[in-house]
């Protein structure tokens, strides 16, 4: 079988299924209204409208950005999970023999369900950025603040975050080939996506020497690559992020040594 077939078949795996539409039903809602409700404090406190204010709390200058950038603060823990998901459901259901013995070589496996994998990443980021921009615009907007729509800048982040969303699929279908337990793969992408690396990062705000090595987290390289964070604002950055681009080629290396290792250690084992 060709890798274009082998495409397709990861295609219709994925989409035949109702796993990817109810997590993008999810993404749709936890980030729209994540991004909808902190949209509508900081509005009120940008132009002054909290109860009891008489003037602004927090500058609007570079607020919408912040709040764009939620689709990929929050939101890429989505196509991770459906990367992971793409291989580990194989080992659960113990679909992957049929599909070895439809395509002997597995490395074409492999590049089929990362091509696979992009696409469902980019949709997956599309979904995101637009369940962030719509609620965060339009909430500014009725604030009579600037949702800087028409800037090239704010174009610009908006690619930017789809590319990091298309790259944590990636990252996920590392994640799976490596761990073939469903559970267990869940249960570590989750824990420390929000939870390990959170503290991590939070931390290094504080503990000298850390702050260096925190960069290069996955997700803190995610947002050096959309190129801003609610992080960001919080103090949480540690330092000085990478540059965008440097961002994007560590979360594809995260994406690389999982493959490869996976690849040797798990998927050259015989399956029953």
């Amino acid at each position: 079988m060709s890798l274009l077939a082998a495409t397709r078949s990861e295609g219709t795996k994925l989409f035949s299924t109702a796993g990817w539409w109810i997590l993008a039903l999810v993404l749709v809602v936890y980030v729209g209204s994540t991004a909808g409700g902190m949209a509508a404090i900081f509005g009120a406190s940008a132009s002054g409208s909290l109860p009891g204010a008489t003037d602004a709390q927090v500058p609007s200058e570079g607020l919408a950005p912040v709040l764009y950038s939620l689709a990929g603060s929050f939101g890429y823990v989505f196509p991770l999970l459906i990367g992971t998901l793409m291989v580990t459901t194989e080992f659960r259901h113990q679909t992957l023999t049929p599909t070895f013995l439809t395509v002997p070589r597995r490395g074409t496996v492999v590049w089929g369900k990362v091509l696979m994998g992009l696409l469902a990443g980019a949709l997956f980021g599309v979904v995101a950025v637009v369940s962030a921009v719509g609620p965060a615009a339009g909430v500014l907007a009725a604030f009579g603040l600037d949702t800087t729509l028409g800037t090239g800048d704010t174009w610009a982040l908006i690619g930017r975050t789809v590319l990091a969303l298309t790259l944590w699929a990636l990252v996920g279908i590392g994640v799976g080939t490596l761990v073939r337990n469903q559970v267990v793969a869940v249960v570590v992408v989750l824990a420390f996506t929000q939870f390990l690396e959170p503290l991590l990062r939070l931390a290094a705000s504080f503990v000298d020497g850390l702050a260096e090595a925190a960069r290069f987290l996955p997700g803190a390289a995610s947002d050096a690559l959309v190129g801003t964070s609610i992080y960001d604002v919080m103090g949480a950055g540690g330092t000085e992020p990478l540059v965008w681009w440097g961002g994007g080629l560590v979360l594809v290396a995260y994406a690389l040594v999982l493959l490869l290792i996976g690849y040797i250690t798990t998927w050259t084992r015989d399956v029953t």
